[in-house]
């Protein structure tokens, strides 16, 4: 987008000081579309749709009352929550402040915003723990008088409170971080947990019932993710042009940068959810059909204003009104993406209604075939969730490897290697027949487990993804902050160096396996598709921590000598060893009960365990034996790359060490000949 295009829309690092008067026009119809369609549009479908949704699931009215209060609270708190989560984007990543100032929070408008979103969706989340353990448990209004003394047992029985809770406690985090963070790194716990409270009401809501809810799962978690991010920027931003405020032009590049990645994303999310919801009936013949069209309508608005502006941009006619016109209809557009979900959850879509297997309750799809090796590597099921993580960081990858060879510089083949290999693991033992069966068979779990945590982990580390980014990109202090900023001051970051703690990443590491598995925790976990997919992050990420604190292409924050790297090895093996003898002799199942209901006809719990153990054992024995390995040849090369860096110093005479043992040597040879020397005749003549 050229520079004189946008210049009138452009502002100074001190955005507070550009503010030309409130755009009442915009102001007005954001709130109007607000109040009608993300507000008033759920609240009418609930009263037309009355107690039938209730009936249809077998839970009880709980009362015209609940209803609306609960339509409105979600969809607040939902609007609220975006805002959240598009302020912080907008201030950590699409901000146009210098380099040398970006490190540092401005106090202006954004950070004002996220502090009154941030406390709205507390407020609107703390409600919806008690307003959604009336809802979806159906309690009647003349129970109302003892709620107080129900609510526990109301919040046990259903995932909705437990996951506004969850909600709650993000947004609690969110407004403590806005604030007392004054750098930049200071948001980005917010942002993480802003990122899990969004997501907790999503993963345990609709896209959890049915047959193939594995799809439909992690489909959402992507649409979630791109949504808040994008269309919680764009908010921001409409917000930001009505309040008078202008939007710079390096913010609004990057804007349309995220749009072109998030869009696509969002959409083919929305379609695979719309399949799997109607569940192969029309899609006019249901409420849901008829809201997923009006869903897709509000994104087709959305991406049509963003690409207008996208193409007056590069025509040089983007001016100020244009963007506030454009920024204000993709607002209003988004608040009616958001009253469509939220209309959504008031009644139960097709896929309820689909005759379904308990394999299909717990999984999503049934294992009618015994697991042999043929089955194993012959019936694929993609998970969603992993092939587009592969899928994004073998991209990045690639996309920096590529910067690197245009500027002339070189890229080790190994490294790169090393890193498809380690994603094509994750995508084999997640997608193959390996990932299907890992949750109905525990022997072939503890292969996926191990494939994650031991071997894929081993590989990615030596790809120094890293290294390569920063060496990729550059920094310019005159310039706004980007990714080789970003990742400068994460490096520096205090956290960072807590989470690579050797002992933190050590007990976590190893203790995985004795909480999981010895405790009620995987049995609980495996109930659930989000769950299942929580664990397999879980190995991956701190199978990383561990590998690149031993064999790591990149320098972690606590780096160790190479004497330590290889205790730090030897010491893990005891512990898997004694853990797979712990599951290979042990009387007790491991998550009996979840296998009992599945009731596979094939399945051998005992034998299945034993195999588990004998993967547990030598599935850790041998990959550390390869990482020992690998650490004996990094640390021999190592040590030829110093005798040669010390060979050229010795060369060139630029040895300071060297010289100054020779130095000390000499002075010693001096002293020595000084006190061999003959004493002078005259202290002869007096010791006589």
């Amino acid at each position: 987008m050229p520079e004189p295009a946008i210049a009138d829309a452009g502002l100074s690092t001190t955005p507070d000081r550009s503010v030309r008067g409130p755009r009442r026009g915009a102001i007005a119809l954001i709130a109007l579309g607000f109040a009608t369609l993300s507000v008033a549009f759920p609240v009418v479908v609930a009263l037309l749709l009355g107690e039938a949704p209730y009936e249809q699931i077998f839970v009880s009215y709980p009362g015209v009352d609940v209803a609306v209060v609960t339509a409105v609270l979600l969809a607040v708190s939902q609007a609220a929550s975006l805002i959240s989560v598009g302020t912080m984007v907008h201030v950590l990543f699409l901000g146009d402040t210098p380099a040398r100032r970006a490190r540092f929070l401005p106090q202006g408008f954004e950070m004002r915003l996220l502090r009154t979103a941030s406390a709205i969706w507390a407020t609107g989340a703390g409600a919806l723990v008690v307003f959604e353990a009336l809802d979806s448990n159906g309690a009647p209004p003349e129970d109302r008088l003892g709620v107080l003394d129900a609510l526990p047992f109301l919040w046990e029985l259903s995932d909705a409170p437990k996951a506004w809770t969850i909600s709650l406690v993000a947004a609690l985090m969110v407004l403590f971080g806005s604030f007392f963070a004054d750098t930049w790194m200071g948001l980005l716990i917010p942002l993480w947990a802003a990122a899990i409270g969004v997501l907790a009401p999503v993963v345990t809501g609709q896209v959890l019932v049915g047959p193939n809810h594995d799809f439909g799962g992690d489909a959402a978690v992507f649409q979630t993710i791109a949504a808040y991010a994008f269309f919680g920027a764009v908010a921001t931003s409409g917000l930001r042009v009505a309040s008078g405020r202008l939007v710079a032009p390096a913010t609004l590049r990057r804007l349309f940068l995220v749009g072109a990645v998030a869009l696509p994303v969002i959409i083919v999310a929305e379609v695979v959810i719309g399949l799997f919801k109607l569940a192969g009936s029309p899609v006019t013949a249901s409420v849901t059909g008829g809201l997923i069209l009006a869903s897709g309508a509000c994104l087709l608005v959305a991406a049509g204003s963003l690409a207008c502006g996208w193409w007056l941009g590069r025509r040089g006619r983007l001016r100020a009104d244009n963007v506030t016109a454009l920024l204000t209809v993709s607002a209003v557009a988004v608040t009616g993406w958001i009253g469509t979900g939220v209309a959504m959850t008031r009644q139960p879509p097709p896929q309820y209604f689909v005759p379904t297997s308990i394999e299909q309750v717990f999984m999503g799809f049934e294992v009618p075939d015994a697991p042999t090796l043929a089955v194993l590597f012959g019936q694929w099921r993609p998970n969603l969730l992993f092939l587009g993580i592969a899928a994004i960081a073998v991209t990045v990858y690639l996309l920096a490897v590529r910067a690197l060879h245009r500027r002339g510089d070189r890229w080790p083949v190994g490294r790169t290697a090393a890193w498809l290999a380690g994603w094509t693991i994750v995508v084999v033992a997640t997608s193959s027949g390996f990932g299907k069966y890992s949750a109905p068979d525990f022997g072939v779990h503890m292969i996926v487990h191990m494939s994650l945590n031991m071997l894929a982990p081993g590989l990615l580390v030596l790809g120094g993804v890293v290294t390569l980014l920063l060496r990729a990109t550059r920094s310019g202090r005159s310039q706004p902050a980007g990714l080789h900023d970003w990742i400068t001051w994460v490096l520096h970051w205090r956290v960072l160096r807590f989470v690579y703690n050797p002992l933190l990443v050590f007990v976590v590491f190893v203790g995985s396996y004795y909480g999981l598995y010895l405790t009620s925790i995987f049995g609980d976990y495996m109930r659930f598709h989000w769950a299942h997919q929580l664990m397999n992050v879980h190995f991956l990420i701190v199978g990383y921590l561990y590998y690149s604190l031993i064999i790591g292409v990149d320098r972690p924050p606590r780096p160790l000598p190479h004497i330590g790297k290889l205790g730090y090895v030897l010491a893990a093996m005891p512990f898997h060893a004694f853990f797979g003898v712990i599951l290979m002799t042990s009387p007790a199942i491991i998550a009996e009960d979840f296998y009992l209901r599945l009731d596979l006809p094939w399945a051998d719990l005992q034998a299945q365990q034993y195999l588990g153990g004998g993967v547990a054992w030598a599935g850790g024995e041998i990959p550390l034996m390869i990482v020992i390995v690998a650490l004996a040849i990094q640390w021999s090369r190592q040590d030829a790359r110093e005798a040669r860096r010390k060979d050229r110093h010795l060369d060139m005479g630029r040895d300071d060490e060297f010289d100054a043992y020779n130095q000390m040597l000499e002075r010693l040879t001096e002293r020595d000949a000084t006190r061999s020397a003959p004493r002078p005749a005259v202290q002869e003549d007096l010791r006589s």
